[in-house]
């Protein structure tokens, strides 16, 4: 099982909506290398769900409730998406100031390449956010 980061303005479908709906389709990325993440995203994997804009933090853990198929609003045949389930809120938010300054972080994909809206998350940052999260 793989983790990954996506990301979502919280004005948009922010976490709250999600847990509303209970399940979304998680398309829209247009970014070559967020839709090459977002293809390698198989059901079960475990989401952090970020929020952009002027929140800028970890939010929530998600689940990918199907493996990565094709966009169906695309005509085009060459974008994908994915289900999305809600799982948990964090206890605390981790903002991604507390992350760009703790070293740990320095070859994460969220630091390095901020824009990008889909991101693989190794073990080791997956268990260093989730610690963050409950101080």
């Amino acid at each position: 099982m793989a983790q990954w980061l996506v990301k979502e303005e919280p004005d948009h479908y922010g976490y709250d909506q999600l847990e509303r709906d209970r399940r979304t389709v998680w398309a829209g990325v247009r970014n070559p290398l967020a839709q090459k993440h977002l293809r390698g995203i198989r059901k079960g994997d475990r989401l952090f769900y970020y929020h952009t804009g002027k929140e800028k933090a970890v939010v929530a853990v998600a689940r990918a409730a199907s493996d990565a198929y094709p966009d169906p609003t695309d005509a085009s045949g060459r974008l994908y998406a994915v289900d999305v389930v809600p799982e948990t809120r964090l206890p605390h938010p981790v903002t991604l100031a507390a992350i760009k300054a703790d070293r740990a972080f320095a070859a994460c994909p969220l630091v390095r390449m901020s824009r990008l809206s889909v991101m693989p998350v190794t073990d080791a940052e997956w268990a260093r956010i989730t610690g963050m999260s409950r101080s």
